[in-house]
């Protein structure tokens, strides 16, 4: 697989990822209008600690990812959509 393909993927993943979002959250927002460098925690997609958690359920049933709300990598996983798309390329077992 060459670097464009790799790329494809990525920006496919990304935007399953903020679909998965959206649709979790109930966001009035497109997945294709959330910036993939904007927060997502506070200033950014505003989303909260009782969001962070949906979207760590879902996470885990789609992708098989687990993230523990005792993660000491929390910060940077959940910093962006992009962070987060990474995260779950990263670890996905499904």
């Amino acid at each position: 697989m060459g670097v464009g393909a790799t790329m494809t993927a990525d920006k496919e993943l990304l935007h399953e990822v903020a679909s998965l979002l959206v649709e979790a959250l109930n966001l009035e927002t497109a997945p294709e209008d959330i910036d993939p460098q904007a927060p997502l925690y506070g200033d950014g997609l505003g989303l909260d600690s009782i969001d962070m958690l949906e979207v760590s359920l879902v996470v885990s049933k789609r992708y098989g990812v687990q993230l523990r709300s005792d993660d000491e990598n929390n910060d940077k996983i959940f910093a962006s959509l992009a962070a987060l798309t990474e995260h779950i390329a990263a670890h996905r077992t499904t």
